[in-house]
């Protein structure tokens, strides 16, 4: 077979994508990099990294896998292959260290040195997050269609619109501790 006949079609094909796609995309891979360069202490190392990556083209390979191959998956399949992969950190604070792993549909968080941890768990249906430990599940809260209020559930079950503002997170803990006095009576 002629190099040329393989080359032409496959050609043609990528440009396509590019073409028909009408996918901006996320950039992950290329914004996972310039997010790490940002957590650089240091501001002259970060420029240094910086251009060194420009010179080297670390951006340019990233950018052209972003913009070739990821996006196209992303676009097609709804998922970004490098969002999808697990990430874990560790978090130190006042009541001790606690470890953090991304999973495809939320968290796992637990505490060093105990067995079991909880999940935070997102559901796409119905874009709810709950809180998941052993075998029991409890909703925390859900998106609504505003873009400015969500469904928050209280401790006894009920529902509250919450408006995603100061007086809005006020009113839902007034709610919360006045809810768990008159429990605690």
């Amino acid at each position: 077979m002629n190099r040329k006949n393989v080359i032409m079609p496959v050609a043609a094909l990528l440009a396509g994508s590019l073409l028909f796609s009408s996918c901006i995309g996320s950039f992950k891979l290329t914004n996972g990099l310039l997010g790490w360069n940002r957590s650089l202490d240091n501001k002259f190392v970060n420029e240094l990294v910086f251009l060194a990556f420009c010179i080297v083209p670390v951006y340019g390979v990233t950018i052209l896998a972003d913009a070739l191959v990821l996006n196209a998956i992303e676009f097609w399949s709804g998922e970004n292959p490098i969002a999808s992969t697990p990430q874990t950190q560790t978090v130190e604070s006042e009541n001790g260290r606690y470890t953090i792993r991304t999973q495809p549909d939320g968290y796992h968080i637990q505490k060093e040195g105990e067995t079991e941890g909880v999940d935070l768990v997102f559901d796409k249906n119905s874009r709810t997050w709950s809180v998941v430990s052993g075998e029991q599940s409890h909703r925390l809260f859900r998106f609504t269609e505003k873009s400015d209020e969500v469904v928050m559930y209280l401790p006894d079950g009920r529902e509250m619109n919450v408006e995603l503002s100061r007086a809005g997170t006020l009113a839902f803990r007034q709610a919360v501790e006045s809810n768990t006095y008159f429990a605690a009576n």
